[in-house]
């Protein structure tokens, strides 16, 4: 787990909410805090969808959020914060174990995360690891850092290490 100070706020506000950069990951959950507080669950409700429609995932993409948190936050007041929690695709999962040669299984992995944090000022992405057994090796979560960081740098979101 890393925490990052996302130190061009505008910037990457405009990346997250106005352009696809962030539309691969899962939405997990939001809240965006106005002139009320809107809570939500990316968690996918199947009966709402057609058969044969079903998505083959748990949770809502951020390219199908993403408008809707723009209302949210657009107008003449900057919001007083948010919070968001993005995960990684499971097949994006898989690569990064592929990849990195690490010894798991896509299985054992819960969710690898960036949670997001806008308190009026200072944006702030904190990284973090799930399990679904227990293991002392750090060697996922340290992969999954330095992931986060080498996405930040080619999308061009300037950051500091906290």
């Amino acid at each position: 787990m890393i925490a990052l100070s996302l130190t061009e706020v505008k910037q990457c506000m405009s990346k997250l909410l106005l352009s696809e950069t962030f539309d691969s990951f899962l939405f997990i959950e939001g809240e965006i805090m106005t002139f009320s507080t809107f809570s939500m669950d990316g968690y996918l409700k199947k009966d709402f969808f057609e058969e044969g429609t079903v998505p083959d995932r748990e949770y809502a993409l951020w390219k199908e959020m993403r408008e809707y948190c723009f209302s949210l936050i657009k107008g003449k007041h900057t919001p007083l914060g948010f919070k968001f929690v993005l995960g990684l695709s499971a097949s994006n999962i898989q690569k990064l174990i592929s990849q990195q040669g690490l010894d798991y299984e896509l299985e054992d992995v819960r969710g690898l995360y960036i949670n997001l944090k806008y308190d009026g000022q200072k944006l702030q992405c904190v990284t973090g690891t799930a399990m679904n057994l227990f293991t002392m090796d750090k060697s996922l979560e340290q992969a999954w850092d330095m992931m986060v960081q080498k996405f930040f740098t080619q999308k061009e979101i300037a950051y500091e290490v906290v």
